[in-house]
């Protein structure tokens, strides 16, 4: 792929020895008199059996846009092409000493509005550990081109970025085509599947958009399509970017891309594996920690009181209510049999509306901050649930050892009532809190919907939730142990929770249930 390519550019620079404006296409390119003049009739029909025509192998556009699993490449093909690339530049060398010409290498193109692609953060091994369990579980991705996302991630991994960004360029088109194929119902249309379409050959709606939701689409189309954006894969299909500085950053967006897209034809059952999900796990488990046999349920209760009783009331409620915002879909995709499809309303169609011009890149990059700076404050409160819940267990086994040891003092013992008396209590707020924000990032991009305002009332409001947690993390370490502490903590949150719901300001207001249905799967699986 590389190699042809590379071929494709500099024979480019060969054609403007001669000719004044470089075809295109690379079949125009093969098949031009300037070409002819250089190498020779017989030395271009050579080459467009091999890459410039589809009645040949055409080899250039069947690995390009991923058609050929690596057991369909011979070496021989591989071998052909690189003594053909030598053979080209002795014939070259020949005719620039016989004509007195030099040969001007064109410039490199470096490309234009790489910050507007920049919306998922960086890809961390963490991440990559994701990616590695669901190539190998997604149905997005064919077994037979598993090698090239194996490959793939060992290019990352290297610092070989553009590499990297090649292979997966051309699975994530592999795989959209198998997709859009199955979605509109035209099998016969696999070879030639148009994904970024607004309509198909027939006139009706492409239902590709329709099921990847607006964000995914607008990602696909910068990256493969958009004039005003940076073309990555057009110009490195045409050998016009210097491998040797691709930007990681630019990987880093593919990687992060293919890990939402292969979650969403991931198992259920399978999701369980991956570190990025929540801590709901590790919460559940506090109810198999060790209680002391001399201990009686009913001396802990004692320790609760009127605020505790409060707690628990204002969390029934509330979760009660949480209830009702479930998406009415929100199934996995097993596999590409079955795809669901929605009947376009007034929303979907505004998001099949044809594209406009810079000021609507502005805007759209915008809205990709506004709803990363809530994802980062969502996630984060994620991982500090998942923090104060290890910190329990830890602080749960210690004080029962030392309570079946006799050596905890008498002031120590009474706080080891308050720590149970406080775990009763945050094991529920915890499974609530993270129900919470697992609902809000299925409706992250609702947040687009809110004026100024109404956006900075919004992110106080997460941002105390983080505060709360932060604030957990310290009362419940083992230097602070500060059971009696938490309670306060977690009333007061719970309240400001309440407070904010009754004013029907969450995302989960907001959102669209047609949004939702879009949306479920891909944040689910990849934000917490």
């Amino acid at each position: 792929m590389k190699l042809t390519s590379c071929l494709e550019r500099a024979l480019g620079d060969v054609f403007l020895l001669i000719g004044k404006e470089c075809p295109f296409l690379l079949r125009d390119l093969l098949a031009s008199e300037e070409l002819a003049q250089v190498f020779g009739q017989s030395v271009m029909n050579v080459l467009k059996v091999f890459v410039g025509s589809p009645c040949g192998l055409n080899l250039r556009n069947v690995l390009w846009h991923g058609f050929a699993s690596p057991e369909e490449v011979p070496p021989k093909y591989c071998s052909m092409m690189m003594l053909l690339t030598a053979g080209l530049g002795q014939l070259l060398k020949s005719y620039l000493q016989k004509t007195k010409l030099t040969l001007a290498h064109r410039s490199f193109i470096t490309p234009t509005n790489l910050e507007d692609l920049i919306v998922f953060p960086d890809v961390t091994y963490e991440v990559l550990s994701v990616l590695e369990e669901a190539m190998t579980k997604s149905a997005f991705i064919l077994k037979i081109m598993l090698p090239y996302w194996e490959v793939a991630l060992v290019k990352f991994k290297s610092h070989r970025f553009a590499d990297c960004a090649i292979l997966l360029l051309t699975q994530l088109e592999t795989g959209l085509r198998n997709v859009f194929a199955t979605l509109n119902r035209c099998p016969q249309r696999l070879l030639t599947a148009e994904i970024l379409a607004k309509h198909l050959n027939d006139g009706k709606i492409n239902q590709l958009p329709l099921f990847l939701g607006e964000p995914a689409m607008e990602f696909l189309w910068d990256f493969l399509n958009h004039q005003e954006g940076p073309r990555i894969r057009d110009h490195l299909s045409h050998g016009e970017i210097n491998l040797h500085e691709f930007s990681k950053e630019t990987t880093n967006q593919l990687l992060a891309f293919s890990v939402v897209l292969l979650l969403r034809f991931v198992d259920e059952g399978l999701l369980s594996v991956f570190k990025v999900l929540s801590c709901e796990e590790s919460i559940r488990v506090w109810a198999l920690l060790p209680f002391p046999k001399e201990l009686t349920w009913e001396a802990v209760r004692l320790e609760d009181n009127s605020e505790t009783n409060a707690c628990h009331s204002l969390i029934t409620k509330m979760t009660d209510e949480l209830y009702h915002h479930m998406p009415e879909d929100h199934c996995v995709l097993k596999d590409l049999d079955h795809l669901p499809t929605e009947t376009p309303t007034s929303d979907t169609q505004l998001a099949l509306a044809p594209r406009k011009p810079q000021p609507c890149r502005y805007r759209r990059r915008v809205r990709y901050r506004i709803v990363l700076e809530v994802l980062v404050v969502l996630r984060s409160i994620g991982k500090q649930c998942h923090r104060v819940s290890g910190q329990v267990t830890i602080a749960s086994e210690l004080r029962h050892r030392q309570w079946v040891e006799r050596t905890l003092r008498s002031r120590q013992r009474q706080n080891y009532l308050r720590m149970w008396s406080s775990i009763r209590l945050l094991s529920p707020v915890l499974s609530l809190i993270l129900f919470l924000i697992t609902l809000e990032l299925v409706n992250v991009h609702a947040v687009c919907g809110k004026n100024a305002h109404e956006y900075q009332q919004y992110l106080k409001f997460v941002k105390s939730i983080l505060q709360y947690t932060e604030n957990l993390v310290a009362y419940t370490s083992y230097e602070k142990n500060k059971w009696n502490e938490t309670i306060n903590l977690t009333h007061t949150v719970l309240l400001k929770i309440w407070t904010f719901s009754e004013k029907k300001q969450m995302l989960i207001h907001l959102a669209k249930k047609s949004t939702s249905k879009v949306l479920m799967k891909t944040y689910k699986s990849g934000c917490l």
